[in-house]
């Protein structure tokens, strides 16, 4: 028998919110035994990021970094995207289908940008143009393969993101009213998955 994979996982003490949680959420979905750092985001922060970058964890000073059999990984998409092609699944099969996963992983990153411009004063435009906007987006992705996932049965890392996006706006208070059917399905599909289900259940209610 394989021996299990395990990693070091590097992040901000943040809860449920940013981009690190998609990269949590996708080790722990995958299996991979994880031994969990966080860091204040407070006034200690700079110190600490710079000592980070001094001893090699992140050459750009954020997080969220991930060690792995030997290697450090950050930018929390090419991060999945190596686990991915690592683990030989969590992608597309064929060269359409991972331009496709690819395709949604920049607009969720465009959608990112947004969101951490309007994290501490959210706006209008925000709330009422942005969102909407990547939710067609998202939603014409979504309806191509039946779902519940992007490829539909075949969950892959850009999964995590969207995931990830919905929860987020949702405790910022700028998810929509109501979410279309196919985004519900993949909300719903995540939360069931055996590795993740009551680690989703447990910090559900937790508005960060």
């Amino acid at each position: 028998m394989a021996a299990q994979k395990s990693a070091t996982f590097y992040y901000l003490d943040l809860g449920r919110l940013g981009r690190g949680e998609v990269v949590n959420l996708f080790l722990k979905d995958a299996g991979i035994a994880c031994k969990d750092i966080r860091y204040q985001y407070d006034d200690t922060w700079a110190q600490k990021s710079k000592t980070l970058q001094d001893q090699g964890i992140t050459r750009t000073g954020k997080l969220p970094a991930v060690e792995y059999q030997g290697l450090i990984l950050t930018q929390h998409i090419p991060t999945l995207r190596y686990f991915a092609r690592d683990l030989g699944s969590y992608d597309g099969e064929t060269n359409k289908e991972k331009y496709v996963v690819d395709c949604v992983s920049d607009i969720y990153v465009d959608w990112r940008a947004q969101w951490v411009a309007n994290l501490s004063n959210k706006t209008d435009k925000y709330k009422d143009e942005v969102v909407p906007e990547y939710h067609r987006l998202l939603e014409q992705y979504y309806s191509e393969n039946g779902g519940p996932y992007l490829l539909g049965d075949k969950i892959t890392y850009a999964d995590f993101a969207v995931y990830q996006s919905i929860d987020n706006d949702e405790r910022t208070g700028t998810l929509p009213s109501s979410l279309s059917q196919p985004l519900l399905k993949l909300c719903e599909a995540i939360e069931k998955r055996p590795n993740i289900s009551e680690y989703i259940r447990e910090t559900r209610v937790k508005k960060d």
